[in-house]
């Protein structure tokens, strides 16, 4: 694999089984991240997400966000400011209420876009800026992947509510085995 310099910006085509992905909508958040989104394998409309980070002046490799990294990383701004975390959870559960599944071409077209997905929450990512200097992940890059995943979740199965489970957990400061195990998908 050849090494990727800081200043350039890596390819989000990745290649699956011998297969080669092509993303159909790349964005890079906060010149940190990269987020790729490419058609998934559940449905027609599925989106697969995809992103690198930079680290050390070095982008990682294309990885496939989990719902436990952006939990462990909001219970790490929970812990720094425990009332704006919350807020910003509300903004989130909010979001979820809204987000509508992609059912069609014109709206997969339509929704991914950074306009679409990005515009209408720039006085959040004000907002909560200074939350984003906690933990890992930016307001920014935390409100786009989270609308991903929600965009995600309701267009496999729209009556889905693991998403918003999660958040509310979150929230209410649910013990840390109950949010590893929503975030996890493990219902033991």
């Amino acid at each position: 694999m050849k090494d990727i310099k800081s200043n350039s910006v890596p390819s989000m085509i990745f290649k699956r089984r011998g297969k080669l992905h092509k993303p159909l909508f790349v964005t890079q958040v906060n010149g940190r991240f990269i987020i790729g989104v490419y058609q998934g394998t559940l449905s027609k409309y599925d989106i697969l997400i995809k992103y690198r980070q930079k680290e050390k002046g070095k982008w990682s490799n294309i990885r496939t966000p989990k719902h436990i990294h952006w939990a462990v990383d909001i219970l790490i701004k929970m812990h720094a400011d425990q009332e704006t975390t919350k807020r910003f959870l509300d903004f989130l559960i909010q979001m979820w209420t809204e987000i509508k599944p992609i059912r069609n071409d014109e709206e997969r077209k339509q929704i991914l876009s950074i306009e679409s997905l990005l515009g209408d929450s720039q006085k959040e990512i004000s907002e909560y800026e200074e939350l984003g200097k906690k933990g890992e992940y930016s307001i920014k890059f935390l409100i786009l992947l989270a609308k991903l995943l929600m965009i995600q979740e309701k267009t496999n199965l729209e009556t889905a509510y693991m998403f918003r489970k999660l958040l509310e957990a979150l929230k209410t400061g649910d013990d840390i085995f109950k949010i590893v195990s929503i975030a996890t998908h493990n219902r033991r």
